[in-house]
Formats: C-alpha cells, sequence, structure tokens
C-alpha cells in the first residue's frame, strides 16, 4: 500500500498539506472544514495528533456497536502512528479539528514527562471517544484557548503555557473517557465475562507455570482490545490493575477446588501456581482471614 500511505513528518508539512498557517513550528490547531487533501489509504502522522470529528462516523473506521454520543468522536495519536481512512470515503472527516504537537514542545516540561499516563494515546481507533455536546464544547473551549496563544507572538512563555493548555485537555479527554466506561457498563461488563471464561478455561486446563507468563497483551488481543484500554477497562469495573485481577480470580478458584474437590492443598497450590504450599497458607489466610483447611471444613 506504499503510495497510499501519507506520510507527514512535522507540524508545518501537516499545515502544508490541510491549508493551515503555521503559526509555531511545533503545534498547530488545524480546522478541518478548511482542508484540502488528496484521497489516501492512511496517513501517517510524526508527532502527537488529538483528532475531534463533528461529522457522524463517516471519515474513519472506529468506535464498538453503537455509540454513547454523535455529537463528536475524538482520538488520540503517537507519533508515527497511522489513521486508516475508508476506501469508500478517502478523506478526513469534512467538520472536525486536529490538534498536531510535536514531542519537543512538551519536552522538559510535566506533560513531556506524564505523557506515557495518558494511555488513551494508545487506545485502538475502534476504542475512541465519543463526547457529548458539552463535552465537544470543552474541548473546542482548550482548542481555541491554544490557537489564540498560537496567533500571539512567540515568545519564551508560549511553550509553558501551550502545554499546559494541551495537558488540561487532556486530563479532561481522561474524565470523559471515564464517563464513557460508565455509560458502557453493561457492555463491559460482558467484556470482564468473557475475559472470566477464559481465564477460568486456563486455570482448568494449562500448566501450573504458564501463569507466570499471563499478560495483559494477551488477554487484550483475545478480547479484541488494546492492552491500554483493556487494563483501563479492568480499573473502572473492578477497581483492581490485570495482575490484581487475575491473582483475585486465582484465589476464587482455589476456593471453589476446596469446597467442591478433593483436591489436597499441594495439589491446589500447584496446578495454580502458587510459590509453594507455605506462601500459598500464608497468603489464603491474609485475604480471606482463615486458612485453606479452616475455610475447607464444614460449618
Amino acid at each position: 500500500m506504499g503510495d497510499k500511505v501519507l506520510k507527514i513528518g512535522t507540524v508545518h508539512q501537516c499545515n502544508c498539506c490541510l491549508g493551515s498557517k503555521t503559526l509555531h513550528p511545533m503545534v498547530s490547531v488545524i480546522d478541518l472544514s478548511k482542508a484540502d487533501l488528496l484521497p489516501h489509504t492512511d496517513i501517517k502522522f510524526g508527532f502527537y495528533t488529538i483528532l475531534l470529528s463533528e461529522c457522524k462516523c463517516e471519515a474513519y473506521t472506529y468506535g464498538h456497536q453503537y455509540y454513547d454520543f454523535s455529537d463528536g468522536t475524538l482520538v488520540c495519536l503517537t507519533p508515527g502512528e497511522s489513521i486508516s481512512i475508508e476506501a469508500n470515503n478517502k478523506k478526513l472527516p469534512s467538520k472536525g479539528w486536529i490538534l498536531a504537537f510535536h514531542p519537543d514542545l512538551i519536552r522538559g516540561t510535566p506533560l513531556g514527562m506524564n505523557i506515557k499516563d495518558y494511555t488513551l494515546f494508545s487506545y485502538q481507533l475502534k476504542e475512541a471517544l465519543h463526547v457529548s455536546l458539552r463535552e465537544k464544547q470543552v474541548i473546542l473551549e482548550f482548542m481555541d484557548k491554544i490557537n489564540l496563544e498560537l496567533e500571539r507572538c512567540i515568545d519564551r512563555h508560549s511553550k509553558k503555557i501551550i502545554s499546559q493548555y494541551i495537558e488540561l485537555l487532556l486530563d479532561y479527554c481522561v474524565r470523559f473517557y471515564e464517563r464513557q466506561f460508565i455509560t458502557r457498563n453493561e457492555v463491559n461488563k460482558q467484556i470482564i465475562e468473557r475475559f472470566d471464561k477464559i481465564l477460568d478455561n486456563h486455570f482448568e486446563t494449562k500448566p501450573a507455570q504458564t501463569f507466570d507468563m499471563l499478560s495483559n497483551e494477551t488477554y487484550a488481543n483475545l478480547l479484541h482490545l488494546s492492552s491500554e484500554y483493556f487494563n483501563d477497562l479492568l480499573k473502572y469495573e473492578t477497581g483492581k490493575s490485570f495482575k490484581e485481577y487475575v491473582q483475585f480470580k486465582r484465589f476464587e478458584k482455589a476456593k471453589e477446588w476446596l469446597i467442591n474437590t478433593d483436591k489436597p492443598l499441594s495439589q491446589i497450590t500447584q496446578e495454580l501456581g502458587f510459590q509453594n504450599l507455605q506462601y500459598f497458607n500464608r497468603l489464603f489466610k491474609k485475604i480471606t482471614g482463615c486458612s485453606p483447611n479452616d475455610f475447607r471444613m464444614p460449618n
């Protein structure tokens, strides 16, 4: 697909491709309603990109089977990431905004030091944020603030102020994603149920030594999610990280076996991949308040 990929390496190149003025070499707010772009299958950006589409899912493939809101859709891309344009509609959204900023803009700033904490940059396009009208207005207000700052003459304060605006914008996006996790509660429960079934099958059929190899990435792939989105979803739904949840499920399986089977403790310890019987006893008592033998004894 070589010649179908448009590679945009710099913010200035992005402005040139989309018909926008370069007010700052490392950051730009681009109005897509004024953009003129030739058809491509993929576009690869060499910088951070926050894309807000104000169209009804017309341009690129994203989202789940339904949409929480139709007032706008937001995706965040890391440098070097591509966005795929649908073959039957080879163009960016006809209405929307792009906030493009180079990593050098935020280098040495609090945002630059914490940018990896914003996991939304690692979400897949199908995990896009579908925003309400109020949420879209907040995003556009920050785009406007950044643009107003860009229209001033660049001085020694510009980098700090703009990076702070971007950081605040991202903080609001994290808040909006939390809302989306809430509104997708039923769908998320179905994902957790599928994960539980996969885990349960692993406990019943896989050798114990593979438990230490369980990874967020492996299960996220099985669930057709990005590992970051899956971990965040798990955190919001259960209050536990991936590792904490797997440990919790191992103990749930241990309780089930203690009550419903005659498996000796040594076998349960081995089959569930705990270090040794003493470690399992100590951890079980710490978590449940009683020893495995006491838990197994009938009332």
